[in-house]
């Protein structure tokens, strides 16, 4: 199985930001992946701290995308 983290971020925030929040959903996301079967198909949106959707985290095969 591969998992894939796709997140982005405004390319207008200072680096410090972009790192913070990318460390924030990191921690959240990570602390939670024991709610999941974590087989193909599982995945879930992820959320920057002002809870606005900054990406998604996804469950494939090893021959998909």
């Amino acid at each position: 199985m591969k998992f894939v983290l796709e997140v982005t971020f405004d390319d207008g925030q200072p680096a410090q930001t972009t790192a913070s929040e990318l460390g924030r959903v990191l921690r959240y996301w990570g602390g939670n992946l024991h709610h999941y079967a974590l087989q193909p198909g599982d995945g879930s949106a992820v959320y920057d701290s002002a809870h606005r959707e900054v990406g998604r985290w996804r469950i494939t095969a090893d021959d998909e995308g």
